[in-house]
């Protein structure tokens, strides 16, 4: 009972931890799975006989330039969208009308009020998206720290090496070895997700560009951005992306082909895509990685919720190498038992006649 309260406890303590240190551990976490993602390019540099420290501000500039150039390329969308947004609304304002009109008509009965129709169109107005972009400029803001992060991390990653090397003399090799394979989940992870988000970009962005989207490269960054957030992330970035095309435009179609299209392509990332460039590298069977969204949302939000899937693979790694909790690590994993392999089977134990029971 005593080993049972300290546990949960524990969880406990660890979970507001988690949450009001978010101003500072969100960055600092960005900034640990940034390094491990930069540090063959750093490496590289230095091999070139370049100082680390120059090596360092070398990859972070490279990538911060090409993310200036994505984020340069999408900012005259965003700026024409964001003008539209007046006529967006009103087109909004028509067709629901129109629509609920006739499904009113069909019915028998008033569906939408004065009262309930103009709280839904509430969140179509300018001054809820100047709330919104409030939230993501403080939210960028507080992401010009990571850079800070990044460089000191990679800088002292020695320095790190041996502090693992010194706390743990007697397992040395052990920590060691967990260090290098949670370094290479969270590695190959990040690497894999980057080149699965670019293809789902130009897939997307193919295809609104194919039907004339005015904004498709827009759209297509973030319908691409939004997968990295599994199972939660394609619905949020396709209602969206759907939503944009029933307003602008006056057919039934394009809005059933926008959607049949975007679930396509999450298929085929979900089905050949991902499992082709990313493997199984995290190993987490889908529901550990539902409750890593549910938990890293509520704890830390957007952030959480794309943090929280390695993080529970890293996590399962530490609990399959420590000693009595190996049980624990291997719930996390997607290794289905052979049943043949122990007599037991989950309809087995529900099956078990009065005698066996006794």
């Amino acid at each position: 009972m005593q080993k049972t309260a300290y546990f949960l406890i524990s969880i406990v303590l660890g979970a507001v931890t988690l949450r009001e240190g978010a101003f500072l551990l969100v960055p600092l976490v960005w900034g640990v799975f940034f390094a491990f993602a930069l540090n063959p390019i750093s490496n590289w540099f230095e091999r070139k006989k370049l100082p680390r420290s120059l090596a360092i501000v070398l990859s972070i500039l490279l990538v911060s330039l090409v993310a200036f150039g994505v984020f340069y390329a999408l900012l005259g969308q965003m700026v024409g969208l964001i003008r539209d947004i007046p006529e967006i609304g009103q087109s909004l304002e028509t067709k629901l009308n129109v629509y609920l009109e006739e499904v009113s008509l069909l019915l028998g009965k008033e569906i939408l009020t004065d009262a309930n129709s103009e709280e839904l169109l509430n969140y179509f107005k300018p001054e809820n998206l100047n709330n919104t972009l409030f939230a993501t400029g403080k939210s960028l803001t507080l992401a010009g720290i990571i850079p800070l992060y990044i460089f000191l991390l990679m800088y002292y990653k020695d320095f790190f090496v041996e502090f693992l090397i010194r706390f743990s003399s007697k397992n040395k090799d052990r920590v060691l070895d967990w260090a290098v394979d949670s370094g290479k989940v969270i590695q190959l992870y990040l690497s894999g997700m980057i080149r699965v988000t670019g293809i789902v970009a130009v897939l997307a962005g193919l295809f609104f560009y194919l039907i004339d989207v005015k904004y498709f490269l827009l759209f297509a960054a973030f319908i691409a951005v939004m997968n990295l957030i599994p199972y939660v992330g394609v619905f949020i970035s396709s209602f969206f992306g759907i939503l944009y095309v029933f307003l602008t435009t006056d057919s039934m179609i394009y809005p059933l082909l926008t959607f049949g299209v975007l679930w396509g392509i999450q298929l085929l990332e979900n089905n050949i895509i991902t499992p082709l460039i990313v493997g199984s590298q995290v190993k987490v069977n889908a529901l550990a990685v539902v409750l890593a969204i549910l938990l890293g949302g509520w704890l830390w939000g957007i952030s959480g919720m794309v943090l929280f899937i390695p993080l529970v693979g890293v996590l399962k790694i530490t609990l399959e190498r420590t000693v009595g909790l190996e049980a624990f690590g291997y719930l996390l994993s997607d290794d289905l038992p052979k049943s043949q392999s122990s007599g037991w089977s989950f309809s087995r134990i529900f099956r078990r006649t009065p005698k066996e029971n006794k």
